[in-house]
């Protein structure tokens, strides 16, 4: 059926006005109801004289339309639009603010607030108006209402049923919710309908006739409590949905990173977009994690389902996967045991993920993959290249193993990692969104040269213009990475044997390496701090401990032993010989931790350049 004229859809808490004859225009519900178009009022438009079944048909089509709505603007909307003109010539809803959640507890008072316009075409928060007595006058209705417990507006919503305002307690309660100054018409030309939600009164609902139409009729109070009791429904229905959206989309956001780390040697930029306001919720997620040895980990994932289930499933495989990189684990190997851990929990939900590992010393790349969308890797002159990499099963199989593969990641390229979102929809399938987005990349490229790289935060952008509208069908999560690496000039690297030799020839290297770099001022604090590191790694170490120097913003150096006991900084006593090596590290250097690996640790520490020469 044909929406309202535009002069009555956007007329939703005001008096739409008639014509000179006094005749309404027509106003259809949809959804197959009859659309009924008051002769000469609105009381013959309700059948009062010709018979009861338009009454009843005038009921099924309006609480189809209030169902419809998915949010509380959109309910009562849907009354608003129903009731006005063809149930009454105007109409003021009145709300709780807040609107009660769940079970709280009942309070002695609450604030009824009077739901305004949002439409357009009617003016945003205008202050709703109905017309009083006199034909063409406006007189504007009170904004809140604070409802008293025992008042006479508590005791008539407390009976739930809708009352003509004519009644003495009616008269009393609603000077309350419209104020002193509001001029009542009489002659059961005004119903007050409480809307009571599951458990409580949530507002309520006042309708109006003109002077110069019929009155109220008792059946329209039946008709006043169907419109009520379906708009409460909604409400209590959006209320609670809007509730569970919300806290899963907080949980999922608290568990997508708020920032992304500036590890050494690699650039990162990131986006996440909902599906769309109605349907927030999701399970795709992306992360960094720096790793020991200037590495780091590039994840991107997606749950399945769009449900709090989907956004607790992946919180929990997020979780895992950052504890399982800390431990030195190679890409395939975390993937299998984020399985295990995934079919242990019994969850029903099943994952992609890709998992990559990039070493700025090596400018290589290690990529291992769970059903995933490929990577595109983005070269310096302007090359799109769809990653081959082994597809595997998604996580939640069970039964497969997964696949690493070892990638040259040369300086100056850049690495999209993207959910399905971004590529599949119901226009296109995945391979041929993958494409685009190939294409999408290299056209990009050609802009900015074949000597440069386009900026990433640019990038990003660009790639989210590509959509459509309707290409929106989930959420997208989209990691990009630009690889600068650290250049072989800039790293030392040398093995040690576990002898009581090996810290005194481990100063002497960096004082060697410091004097390569034109950082000698730096020896004496340096020579120190890897003098405790490499003796305290000496003291466990059964096989040749690593030594290794980093030249970036920064200076770090990293020592390396097989032995997994991580080292705990003590406050030493006076006569204990030893202890306080860990305590110079932690007073000389700027930032020093140790990892865990899987063949042992990592102890590491940072020392600012002079000058901060290199920032």
């Amino acid at each position: 059926m044909a929406e309202p004229p535009t002069e009555l859809a956007d007329s939703i808490w005001q008096f739409p006005g008639s014509d000179p004859e006094g005749a309404a225009p027509a106003a259809g519900l949809g959804d197959g109801g009859p659309t009924l178009t008051p002769p000469q009022s609105a009381a013959d438009a309700m059948g009062l004289a010709p018979r009861e079944g338009d009454r009843l048909r005038f009921v099924g089509a309006a609480t189809r339309r209030i169902a419809r709505g998915l949010d509380l603007d959109e309910i009562v909307l849907g009354l608003c639009r129903a009731a006005v003109p063809t149930f009454s010539d105007a109409i003021l809803v009145y709300l709780r603010d807040p609107l009660p959640v769940g079970d709280e507890r009942p309070a002695d008072r609450f604030v009824l607030r009077l739901r305004r316009s949002t439409d357009e075409g009617f003016g945003t928060h205008r202050l709703a108006r109905v017309p009083a007595l006199a034909p063409g006058e406006l007189t504007p209705a009170a904004e809140l209402a604070d409802v008293r417990y025992g008042g006479p507006l508590a005791e008539v919503l407390r009976g739930v049923r809708p009352v003509f305002a004519d009644t003495p307690s009616t008269a009393a309660a609603l000077p309350e919710l419209l104020g002193e100054d509001f001029p009542v018409p009489g002659e059961r030309r005004v119903i007050l309908a409480p809307v009571r939600g599951r458990r409580r009164v949530i507002g309520a609902a006042v309708f109006f006739r003109r002077a110069d139409t019929s009155g109220f009729e008792a059946d329209d109070l039946l008709v006043a409590a169907q419109l009520a009791t379906h708009t409460a429904l909604g409400i209590d229905k959006a209320v609670l949905y809007g509730r569970e959206v919300y806290i899963a989309d907080e949980l999922q956001r608290t568990m997508l990173p708020d920032s992304l780390p500036r590890p050494t040697g690699i650039r990162l930029a990131s986006r996440y977009l909902p599906a769309a306001e109605t349907a927030r919720v999701g399970g795709d997620w992306y992360d960094a994690i720096p790793l020991p040895g200037s590495r780091v980990a590039l994840v991107v994932g997606d749950v399945m389902g769009h449900s709090m289930t989907s956004a607790a499933i992946m919180g929990q495989l997020r979780t895992a996967i950052r504890a399982l990189s800390k431990v030195g684990l190679d890409p395939a190997e975390v993937l299998r045991h984020t399985q295990e851990l995934a079919l242990d929990l019994g969850s029903d939900g099943m994952a992609t993920c890709l998992y990559a590992v990039y070493d700025p010393v090596s400018h290589r790349i290690t990529i291992a993959n769970a059903g995933h969308p490929p990577p595109i890797l983005l070269h310096l002159g302007g090359r799109a290249e769809v990653l081959r990499v082994p597809p595997g099963a998604p996580i939640g199989v069970g039964g497969v193993d997964f696949e690493a593969v070892e990638l040259d990641a040369p300086a100056g390229a850049t690495l999209l990692l993207y959910t399905d979102g971004l590529v599949e929809s119901r226009l296109r399938d995945v391979w041929t969104g993958i494409e685009q987005l190939r294409e999408r990349l290299a056209a990009t490229a050609q802009l900015t040269g074949p000597d440069h790289s386009p900026p990433l935060e640019a990038l990003c952008d660009d790639v989210l213009d590509m959509l459509g509208p309707g290409d929106r069908d989930d959420d997208i999560a989209l990691l990009a990475a630009r690889f600068d690496g650290i250049a072989p000039s800039d790293v030392a690297y040398w093995f040690l044997e576990p002898e009581d030799a090996a810290p005194g020839r481990a100063r002497r290297l960096a004082r060697r390496a410091l004097a390569r770099w034109d950082l000698e001022e730096l020896s004496d604090s340096v020579e120190l701090l890897v003098s405790e590191v490499v003796t305290n790694a000496v003291r466990y170490a059964e096989r040749p401990v690593t030594l290794r120097l980093l030249r970036t913003d920064v200076l770090r150096c990293e020592v390396g032993d097989d032995s997994p006991q991580l080292p705990r900084q003590r406050r030493a006593r006076e006569t204990d010989e030893g202890g306080r090596g860990l305590f110079l590290v932690n007073r000389l250097a700027r930032r020093w931790g140790a990892t865990r690996l899987s063949t042992g640790k990592v102890v590491w520490f940072e020392v600012g350049l002079p000058g901060g020469a290199r920032f």
